[in-house]
């Protein structure tokens, strides 16, 4: 285990990705405050973390409620007294369908969720990492491979993942001054809840149902990780994460 006085945010840390990445770091000597809309599940997290556990901080929040992120990192700042990574991880993938069938209520829980909490949570980051001594942070954000090329009946999920890549960008030049750094990591077909379904068959471009190969949680935890661990004068500013045979390249 290092040995570092690092603090995060993992939001959506209660499963999948955000769970893998929140224990990686846990394990990697941060103190980790655990963001998600369930309690029991960030609890989860927090007792498979073993003597690490002690460092971690549950705090129930919808990132899509401005009120609910502000007490995330007011908890967090009283806590630990700083801030020194945010992963804006929390997401929905709404249920499948054409453009055109699409309830706009599953439309905005998309953008609420997908995008607006990450800009709720960059918004709070930076006012602590602007503001504190050492000053400065860095900031990941989960893209997506939908963040580059879309699946079909996907277009919620697909328009927000490309906005994240608008946000990564534009925190990344506003937060220059401030010694914050903004990258995003672009996974494909992470062996989560959320992808299982892809090894027994997902919807290709031709209309075809074919089964996508997975990767294990473990490759993205360790790429996050990396990610977190430069020192502020460098930066990932994208990576991408995938199956090596997935059907992203040629897509369609």
């Amino acid at each position: 285990m290092r040995s570092h006085n690092k603090v995060a945010v993992v939001t959506g840390a209660g499963t999948g990705i955000g769970k893998a990445v929140a224990l990686a770091l846990l394990r990697d000597g941060y103190c980790v405050a655990l963001a998600g809309r369930r309690r029991e599940p960030l609890e989860q997290t927090a007792s498979e973390a073993g003597p690490a556990a002690s460092r971690a901080l549950v705090v129930p929040t919808d990132v899509s409620d401005p009120s609910s992120v502000r007490n995330l990192f007011a908890r967090t700042k009283e806590a630990f007294g700083r801030l020194d990574l945010l992963f804006n991880n929390a997401g929905i993938f709404v249920p499948g369908a054409s453009l055109e069938d699409v309830p706009f209520e599953h439309w905005k829980a998309s953008l609420d969720v997908n995008l607006t909490g990450a800009f709720l949570c960059t918004q709070e980051a930076f006012k602590i990492m602007k503001s504190q001594n050492p000053r400065g942070g860095r900031i990941i954000n989960n893209g997506s491979i939908s963040a580059h090329a879309p699946r079909p009946h996907s277009v919620a999920y697909t328009a927000t993942k490309h906005a994240i890549t608008g946000l990564t960008k534009s925190t990344s030049l506003d937060g220059r001054k401030y010694d914050i750094a903004c990258g995003q990591i672009d996974i494909g077909n992470a062996a989560t809840e959320m992808a299982a379904k892809f090894a027994q068959g997902a919807l290709q471009a031709d209309g075809s149902i074919k089964p996508e190969p997975l990767i294990d949680l473990a490759h993205v935890a360790s790429a996050v990780l990396y990610m977190a661990n430069l020192p502020l004068e460098a930066n990932v500013q994208f990576m991408t994460v995938m199956a090596t045979k997935m059907p992203f390249i040629g897509r369609g």
